[in-house]
């Protein structure tokens, strides 16, 4: 097999990797954007605390069924490998199936259940009727968030990560302009507050489904995956898909279970300690986004290459797409570890937090050293139907080991807020080992799950 220089290898991974980048930090601006307009109305006390409810519940909801594009998104990248095209139209179809029913159902439930899911988090009434009426809102969203989460799923398995840019650049732009216009009641629109940034932001989602289907239609795409000539009910497709995603499903719920679990952790150790932990979590989101990004480079390009029986130059991606998240974490920790007080005044300008978590985040930034490589390759192995692998490992690691370790170091032994981080590069460092061991095995990409 002829194998391509150095050079080109990174040339590709920077094609599919800096756009699906782009795309997600543009959701990280809107998050801030949205945080900003509703600290600024009547009540921004309850209305920010009800808002952290919703978000919290909201996004749980989100990363459980948002893996529905990473089953998608592997079986398109597989078939487009294979060449087999119709077939990629064929699976875009049965997502879009999958995510009608679904999310419907969702919907449904959540709007009728928005005011006791509200009020079983929220201990202040108020704060409670907020929170339902944010929920409210964002339930009736659900629907179309996975539609558009199947369009985005078939679009990076072909490779075409720039659709997701301009996607996630024009819905979330939408995003603020309706949130501004229903928050604060603009253009002789009611002043909603808080719901009215629910509403806005599932009229931008409903955008963003009608965005892609509007690409979809184009003559390119209809010539090629004819997906409107080809209406057809796929149970092998159907199956593979949820092989993959279920497993992906579950893992964010374990990842959400222990940060929430470490979370409480640094509040036994004290308040203070607490919302330093907040502030320290905040800021890794932030310089976690680009390892996401690599990670949808990898699923793409390590599946492509699996579908045309191209092993070797799959797992050659996988390496080399480590190695330059490898490289961004590199100089990122360095950048934790040297001059944290100056990256924690991004989330926070309270002294007193800052100082609290500098030495914290320093842990950290040492620990995410070692994060791209975990992240990329758990990704590649997904890419080869092994996403109930990578779900055991981080349950492994996190549950079992994290936040244990975590407990035991920070509270049981008294050493405080330092040491309890300190068990975050334990379980990074050994995640990552866990899952490169199995990426560097002779029998990573042999249970493919997947039917002619």
């Amino acid at each position: 097999m002829n194998l391509l220089p150095v050079n080109n290898y990174y040339k590709k991974i920077l094609q599919v990797a800096l756009p699906a980048i782009a795309g997600l930090s543009t959701q990280m601006v809107v998050s801030l954007v949205d945080t900003a307009m509703v600290g600024r109305i009547d009540d921004a006390t309850y209305a920010l605390a009800a808002m952290g409810i919703g978000v919290l519940a909201t996004w749980a909801l989100i990363s459980f069924f948002s893996s529905l594009a990473t089953g998608i998104h592997v079986v398109v990248a597989r078939k487009y490998g294979e060449e087999d095209y119709i077939s990629c139209g064929v699976t875009l179809n049965n997502s879009l199936l999958i995510a009608v029913i679904i999310g419907t159902i969702v919907a449904m439930v959540g709007i009728f259940f928005s005011y006791p899911i509200a009020h079983l988090f929220a201990t202040d009434e108020k704060v409670g009727n907020y929170a339902s009426e944010y929920l409210y809102y964002r339930f009736m969203g659900i629907p179309f968030f996975l539609i558009s989460v199947s369009f985005r799923g078939f679009f990076f398995g072909i490779s075409k990560t720039k659709i997701f840019m301009f996607s996630g650049a024009i819905t979330n732009l939408l995003n603020i302009i309706f949130n501004y216009i229903f928050i604060y009641g603009e253009f002789g629109f009611p002043k909603m507050g808080l719901a009215g940034a629910g509403l806005g932001s599932t009229l931008a989602t409903m955008f963003d489904g009608l965005f892609y289907i509007i690409i979809i239609m184009l003559p390119s795409y209809q010539k090629r995956f004819q997906n409107l000539k080809h209406l057809l009910l796929n149970k092998n497709i159907i199956s593979a898909i949820i092989k993959i995603s279920l497993p992906v499903s579950f893992q964010n719920v374990f990842i959400l279970i222990g940060f929430l679990s470490f979370v409480s952790i640094t509040g036994i150790i004290g308040t203070l300690e607490q919302a330093s932990t907040q502030a320290i979590i905040s800021t890794l989101f932030i310089s976690f986004l680009p390892c996401f990004g690599f990670g949808i480079a990898v699923q793409t390009l390590v599946g492509n290459n699996l579908g045309a029986k191209k092993f070797l130059l799959a797992k050659i991606y996988g390496f080399e797409t480590a190695k330059v998240a490898t490289i961004y974490t590199i100089i990122l920790g360095f950048i934790f570890i040297i001059i944290p007080q100056y990256v924690l005044l991004i989330i926070t300008n309270d002294q007193t937090i800052i100082n609290t978590a500098v030495p914290s985040l320093r842990v950290a930034g040492f620990a995410q050293i070692f994060y791209g490589v975990g992240v990329v390759l758990a990704n590649g192995l997904q890419a080869a139907g092994r996403s109930f692998y990578v779900m055991k490992s981080e349950v492994i690691t996190n549950i079992v080991i994290f936040v244990p370790l975590a407990y035991f170091l920070g509270v049981y032994l008294e050493l405080g807020l330092t040491w309890a981080w300190m068990a975050l590069p334990v379980y990074i460092i050994l995640y990552s080992l866990i899952i490169y061991l199995k990426f560097n095995s002779a029998d990573w990409h042999t249970k493919i799950p997947l039917e002619k």
